[in-house]
């Protein structure tokens, strides 16, 4: 089969790591690319979000699927256009990509379907939503309505931070056209997960869940970043929590989106938090998560061409998806000042030591011209390492070990990825564990 796979980051790189081992794979073709998917096949120079190019790329190579990583260009209508002209392509349309593309879309969907998530009110008006948080100037959350790089997303525990935050979106554009319309959300407390589930539009896969670090440093310290580690699976994750989700969240938001026309095939991730009242929705993304996919497909035993074209064709209910049930850890590389301003072209040392048990995913990394088989950095989200065990510990072990072999200048990760257990942070919470 041939296949054309979108995207540029560590994610898309592990999804083509991961269709490499299809015996069913005759060539892939990587719209974006990075040095790491070069390895693995051709990378096109196109820009992953320029629907037409990818388009015309497709039909150029005759590509049998496309698989679509990133949330843009699903945003703009790539898979209306690919099956426009019958191309098979992994991913939802840009009438369902809109579980994403548009936060207030979202829990317009919650609220019909009756998913529990976080009360909430919608502004598209600056001066009426400063109104609203003077009457209710407790701790809030402010999201910026469209797609913001996930950087959209603003704690607020006083009036004084809600208010800079709906400021920063609305009048000073810190976000572009995504921040003209705000969501105000209650501010909820207890441990996040990261639940994703492949959909035909009716039919769910059983559910794998990761949790990922956002804040940039130890501790969940400093700013907010693109995700700076993660591992999988939580140590709360049980069957009878999984199956809670899919009943109560995952089932009847795809049913949902069935009854208005607009049926969500692909994959449907879920951001929840354990609330002492249950699960509740924090957001819902229409793609693998970045880094969760890291993770998720070294688990992933099922055959990914099987799963992709089954959710494409709707066939689902005849494709059995299975997860292993081994642990992963990844821990993401960075360059030096990001979330803010960095230095590219860094020189990567220690590639080549490989340790059985890991794994590195390239990210923000291009091939060096100057020397064959070098590799440079070119954004801030360099690699991601991942460990691999029969336990949390021996996967982070592994993982921080193979980190430590790495380097180029000013490199910087987390020390702490999977080191606090995600049962401590719901007994903590005081979110009872499911048992079963």
């Amino acid at each position: 089969m041939k296949v054309l796979l979108v995207g540029s980051g560590g994610r898309e790189h592990a999804l083509a790591w991961r269709i490499s081992q299809s015996p069913k794979l005759d060539q892939l073709w990587t719209a974006g690319g990075n040095s790491g998917t070069v390895a693995l096949g051709v990378n096109l120079d196109l820009n992953p979000e320029d629907v037409d190019a990818v388009t015309q790329a497709a039909r150029s190579v005759a590509a049998e699927l496309v698989v679509v990583g990133p949330e843009v260009p699903l945003a703009l209508g790539l898979v209306d256009r690919l099956t426009a002209v019958g191309i098979p392509a992994f991913g939802p349309t840009r009438a369902a990509a809109q579980i994403e593309a548009s936060k207030a879309f979202a829990l317009e969907v919650m609220r019909e379907s009756g998913v529990p998530c976080p009360d909430f009110q919608v502004f598209d008006d600056e001066p009426e939503a400063l109104a609203f948080l003077e009457k209710h100037p407790g701790p809030m959350v402010v999201k910026a309505d469209g797609l913001a790089a996930g950087k959209g997303v603003s704690l607020c525990p006083s009036y004084a931070e809600s208010a800079a935050a709906v400021r920063a979106c609305m009048s000073e554009e810190t976000f572009g056209t995504a921040g003209k319309t705000v969501v105000l959300e209650e501010m909820l407390s207890g441990p996040e997960v990261s639940v994703f589930a492949f959909t035909d539009g009716q039919t769910l896969s059983p559910l794998a869940a990761a949790c990922d670090y956002k804040r940039l440093r130890d501790g969940d310290l400093g700013p907010n970043t693109g995700g700076m580690g993660s591992y999988a699976p939580p140590g709360f994750w049980r069957p009878s929590l999984a199956k809670e989700i899919a009943d109560t969240v995952m089932a009847p938001v795809v049913r949902a989106m069935a009854r208005r026309g607009t049926p969500f095939q692909g994959v449907l991730y879920a951001g929840l938090m354990l609330t002492l009242d249950g699960p509740k929705v924090l957001e819902f993304n229409c793609r693998l998560g970045d880094p969760e996919t890291q993770v998720l497909m070294p688990a992933l035993e099922s055959d990914p061409l099987d799963v992709f074209l089954a959710c494409c064709r709707g066939g689902l209910s005849e494709c059995a998806v299975k997860w292993s049930g081994r642990h992963h850890v990844g821990v993401v590389l960075v360059s030096g000042g990001y979330p803010g301003s960095y230095s590219t072209g860094m020189e990567v040392s220690g590639l080549n030591s490989d340790l059985p048990g890991t794994m590195v995913f390239h990210a923000g990394a291009k091939l060096d011209p100057q020397r064959a088989g070098g590799v440079l950095t070119s954004g801030g989200r360099v690699l991601t390492v991942v460990g691999q065990g029969d336990s949390l510990d021996e996967a982070r072990s592994k993982a921080y070990e193979r980190a430590g072999l790495i380097s180029f200048p000013k490199a910087f990760y987390r020390r702490d990825i999977g080191a606090l257990r995600a049962g401590e942070m719901v007994e903590s919470s005081g979110w009872p564990a499911p048992t079963g």
